[in-house]
């Protein structure tokens, strides 16, 4: 079920009640929908290292769902277990009714044709022009003719807004061009789900604000789950329905519910300093595993 229209977020801590109504009732639609994803209990780190513990939440079936907080915490790990790219020490991830396992079944496997992924670095192919860059998942996967592959590159490309750019190389593309390409690719054979790993990174304020709106509009008109790893405060309450926020020492989940929530009414000192922009907790400037 297409989830109802979005209120977005105006950057100003008041809102109207009719606002704060329609986002209520969005929630609620949500919340109605069975879990597209369901992480259970998921253990994973590298080698001897546990980078998280235990985690374990629900995505429901058109929402827009970040996993935030502060370097270190295991957000890119957690994003790794749940895109097949590393088999967790315990626990499982469902996606649509079935477990996605790293290694060779999970990349073959059908559940990984339900998703789309892009990936910080955009992850496309230099030599490619942005239409075969767009492709490339459906010449993959699909046995399409090449006048119909043609006709899906042209409607995706125009969905992110780069009509007219197709016979570009990413070398010719700024930052925020690049993302959307990206963005293109992954959306090729149309997915249930769209994984974004840091897409805001990089990017100057206009254009991370146009890359929302694009997010924004895709879910509208498509539907579509998004699954969005960041720290960035502006896009996460522009965008986000709900969130979970991971701890570096907790090792595991210290709050979860909409951002404005969790903004506004937090006890919890990691939590408000995280959405406040404080220091008063410990930091680290480490790369995320």
């Amino acid at each position: 079920m297409k989830p109802p229209e979005r209120i977005g977020y105006d950057g100003e801590p008041a809102r109207t009640q009719r606002a704060q109504e329609l986002m209520n009732e969005r929630q609620s639609v949500l919340a109605a929908n069975d879990p597209i994803i369901s992480v259970r209990n998921v253990t994973a780190g590298y080698g001897d290292e546990i980078i998280i513990r235990d985690i374990s939440f629900d995505v429901f079936a058109g929402e827009i769902f970040s996993i935030l907080g502060r370097s270190g915490c295991g957000k890119t790990t957690l994003f790794k277990v749940m895109t097949g790219l590393l088999e967790p020490v315990e626990g499982a991830v469902v996606i649509d009714g079935e477990e996605i396992r790293a290694g060779e079944s999970a990349q073959t496997g059908s559940v990984l044709k339900k998703v789309g992924v892009t990936f910080q670095s955009g992850a496309l192919f230099t030599s490619m022009t942005l239409a075969e860059n767009a492709a490339f998942p459906l010449r993959l996967h699909t046995r399409l003719p090449a006048d119909t592959i043609e006709r899906i590159v042209k409607l995706k490309l125009s969905e992110v807004g780069l009509e007219g750019f197709e016979e570009l190389l990413p070398a010719e593309l700024s930052g925020g061009m690049r993302k959307r390409a990206a963005l293109a690719r992954a959306m090729a054979l149309d997915p249930k789900i769209l994984f974004f790993d840091e897409p805001f990174a990089g990017l100057d304020p206009v254009t991370s604000a146009t890359l929302d709106e694009t997010i924004l509009k895709i879910n509208r008109s498509l539907g579509t789950t998004m699954v969005i790893v960041t720290h960035e405060l502006a896009s996460i309450l522009r965008t986000a329905d709900r969130v979970i926020m991971l701890d570096r020492e907790e090792k595991g989940i210290i709050a979860q519910g909409s951002p404005q929530e969790l903004r506004d009414k937090s006890d919890d000192p990691r939590v408000r300093d995280f959405f406040n922009r404080s220091a008063s907790g410990p930091d680290s400037n480490e790369k995320s595993p």
